[in-house]
């Protein structure tokens, strides 16, 4: 009897602490639980997630329950018999009705739930997100403004290196010391490889319809805060839409394996004041200079830090391209020196080529060829360019960028790593426009 009476006491009491466990993750939206999130629909998703676990915890302490009972009290120590019935009409009808009006009971509120997140009419602005690997371009359509986003070079640079220089071959699978986890954690102002150069800023209180796609492969646009999770498919837009309540910085990461760097895409939305966010969109209408997209994400793993999605503070968003905004004439016109060019054309390749390309400009062929003696880089410099505005293959477009960019970025591919392929100006970079 007292065996009988500590098995149930012990059984109860473990449900009692996951049931208690679990509500504490839920007051805080951290720890295993979903985050309550910043959107009305994100509290809807939270508060059927948690009324779908309610019901399991009950079903659970139903099934468990009698379970732990019956081989307590009717174990075979004490005398008991296993019963010899063959089949009971009335438990299989309770068996099949019971699960079936549970089905029904959840599938209301969800169904309620996912008609309102396909529901993207009436929205207040529209932004075209594209995937590529492994970036993103944000595009406010009717706005003229759009730009990439990619990984920060101070997290794709941390995670490249090891303290005595670029890692390569067999140290990608080095171990990190203590000490250097340690600074890993300070890196990006402690958002190492969860930081973006170019952040998607939208506004408070309006509702923010999503066309999701893809350049190259499957990719997943996530932002769990905003309850918000989209297939991006080549060749297909996805719609969605979010209405952020709350001003903050939202994280997310792309949820599709999608390549080499898929770890090495993240997103962050930083939701604005109307008033801050219309200042913000005047100011990128108004052409202000363009900052060079990061690293689309360098091919060298190692470290893997878990990818936070909470609200968190990161620096102010860095400035963005203007898709209408065309790089100034004076710029366009100067003729600058090989040395000039060489030095800015170092660090467009660094921001924007070497992820792909690699440093030593080797690649990774066959879908990211060498530069060293490559036939583009030793032919005419006008197709080089065009093929460095238009993309070609598993390359995109980099339009983006000013003349001078495109210009010193071409100037260092063709003289560098052995190659002595000439100069390019900037004017040369307007014409091929």
């Amino acid at each position: 009897m007292k065996m009988g009476r500590l098995a149930r006491i012990a059984a109860g009491t473990s449900l009692a602490l996951a049931a208690f466990v679990a509500q504490a993750y839920t007051e805080t939206s951290g720890g295993y639980n979903l985050p309550t999130g910043v959107t009305d629909l994100s509290k809807e998703v939270h508060s059927l997630h948690m009324l779908i676990f309610w019901i399991c915890v009950a079903i659970g302490t139903v099934v468990f329950g009698l379970m732990i009972y019956s081989i307590v009290k009717h174990r075979k120590s004490k005398g008991h018999k296993p019963a010899d019935f063959h089949e009971s009409t009335l438990v299989e009808i309770l068996w099949t009705a019971a699960p079936f009006i549970i089905l029904i009971g959840m599938a209301i509120p969800a169904a309620g739930t996912l008609i309102k997140m396909e529901d993207t009419r009436n929205a207040d602005m529209t932004v075209k997100i594209t995937g590529y690997q492994w970036k993103w371009e944000y595009e406010y359509l009717g706005e003229g403004v759009k730009y990439y986003s990619t990984l920060t070079a101070e997290s794709n640079a941390a995670r490249q290196h090891d303290g005595n220089g670029l890692l390569s071959g067999a140290a990608w699978a080095k171990t990190f010391s203590k000490a250097e986890l340690e600074r890993l954690k300070n890196v990006d102002g402690g958002n190492y490889l969860v930081n973006v150069d170019n952040e998607l800023v939208l506004p408070v209180g309006k509702k923010v319809r999503f066309l999701i796609t893809s350049n190259d492969v499957i990719h997943a646009w996530w932002v769990p805060e905003i309850a918000v999770k989209k297939d991006a498919i080549p060749g297909y837009v996805n719609e969605t839409w979010a209405k952020i309540n709350t001003p903050g910085v939202y994280r997310g990461v792309c949820a599709e394996l999608c390549g080499r760097d898929h770890g090495f895409m993240p997103i962050v939305v930083r939701a604005l004041p109307e008033a801050e966010y219309n200042a913000w969109l005047a100011k990128q209408k108004g052409g202000e200079p363009a900052a060079a997209a990061a690293p689309a994400a360098a091919p060298i793993e190692v470290a893997t830090a878990p990818a936070t999605t909470a609200t968190d503070a990161a620096p102010a968003a860095a400035p963005v391209e203007v898709a209408a905004a065309a790089p100034a004439a004076p710029a366009a016109a100067k003729e600058l020196s090989k040395d000039e060019l060489m030095k800015k054309g170092e660090q467009v390749y660094t921001a924007n080529c070497s992820a792909c390309h690699q440093p030593t400009g080797k690649g990774l062929p066959p879908n990211f060829p060498s530069l060293v003696g490559s036939k583009v880089v030793k032919g005419a410099a006008m197709d080089h360019i065009k093929q460095t505005l238009n993309g070609k293959g598993m390359m995109p477009p980099f339009k983006h960028l000013s003349d001078l960019d495109v210009a010193a970025v071409v100037t260092y591919q063709r003289n560098s790593w052995g190659n002595s392929s000439g100069v390019v100006q900037p004017a040369a970079v307007a014409a091929a426009r």
